[in-house]
């Protein structure tokens, strides 16, 4: 994330990338601002989407070098193409909205009739362009040969479909009101996408309902098809995925499994963070921690706020 990428022999600076990608990168390389931050953010709202989950997606640190749970198509492996898809149409779309990237601008004026009271206006976010080189970076790896089984590189290839049209379909009209003392007699409105974060919140739902899959030949070519046989066909609004994920519950470097021991989780819940279902039924431990934080604050005229520290105990659960 250092990187100036200012100069296309800066391409060579990032491990992982295929041949399409490098000559992407050297054609294009002031889009690579936009694919490091798409990383970062897949890294990030990933581990925050999955914190409470025996798998909290803590093996994406190692990216690109993946680990098994990543690379033998589970779920985990479908929610991580999938949103890392979506990301990089999300960065590249909002650099072009906010001027960053010099061969784009601002999305197009939608061909819908504005609604009364409204105009269209200000400076949407440019999906198309978004899509068509966040397609072409991401699904890259994915073409060639050398990643993994035909049958891996086709789930994918689908999941990253999957991103992207959950993406595509979150684009919303947002407005701005004009008007004296704020009467909002005219609203300026443009297409824009919402945060990242809603997008993964959308393919987590998808992620506990996705389908399982085999890569079949279907006629003269080779389909995914779901496993169970009451199952409909796949469509572009399902995660697949190959292979049932282990119960992370034990270390195994076969599975790609860290295990949960250590593990923080909450006495209280019944959910996939509570101690009876993160610690896997082994127990927990229980510790109490001094916390040192902010009290009693009081503004003061003007302008600022003078705040006490106090400290407080508080118990922590860890499990066994």
């Amino acid at each position: 994330s250092g990187v100036a990428w200012d100069k296309s022999h800066h391409c060579r600076l990032l491990a992982g990338l295929v041949p399409d990608q490098l000559q992407m990168c050297r054609r294009n390389v002031e889009v690579m601002h936009s694919i490091v931050q798409a990383a970062s953010e897949t890294k990030s709202i990933c581990q925050k989407t999955f914190a409470g989950m025996r798998w909290n997606c803590s093996s994406i640190q190692r990216a690109p070098s993946f680990g098994p749970d990543l690379l033998k198509g589970t779920r985990e492996s479908a929610f991580v193409h999938a949103l890392a898809a979506a990301a990089a149409v999300h960065s590249i779309a909002q650099a072009c909205a906010s001027g960053s990237l010099p061969l784009c601008s601002c999305g197009s004026v939608p061909s819908e009739v504005p609604g009364p009271g409204f105009r269209w206006g200000g400076c949407g976010d440019n999906l198309s362009y978004g899509l068509q080189l966040g397609a072409a970076f991401a699904d890259s790896p994915l073409k060639s040969s050398k990643l993994g089984t035909q049958a891996f590189r086709t789930m994918n290839l689908h999941n990253n479909v999957v991103g992207r049209q959950v993406l595509s379909e979150s684009l919303e009209t947002k407005c701005k009101c004009h008007g004296i003392s704020g009467s909002c007699s005219v609203k300026t409105c443009w297409k824009g996408l919402p945060g990242l974060g809603e997008i993964a919140s959308e393919l987590h739902s998808r992620y506990l309902a996705a389908i399982r899959v085999s890569h079949r030949l279907t006629g003269h070519r080779r389909q995914l098809r779901p496993t169970e046989a009451d199952v409909g066909p796949v469509t572009e609004a399902d995660l697949v995925y190959l292979i049932n994920s282990p119960d992370y519950c034990t270390p195994s470097v076969h599975l790609g499994s860290l295990g949960t021991q250590d593990r923080q989780c909450n006495k209280t819940s019944a959910g996939s963070d509570g101690c009876d279902l993160l610690c896997c039924g082994r127990g927990y431990n229980t510790y109490t921690e001094e916390v040192v934080e902010r009290c009693h604050c009081k503004y003061h005229w003007c302008c600022y706020v003078v705040c006490k520290r106090c400290r407080r105990l508080v118990e922590r659960y860890v499990c066994k």
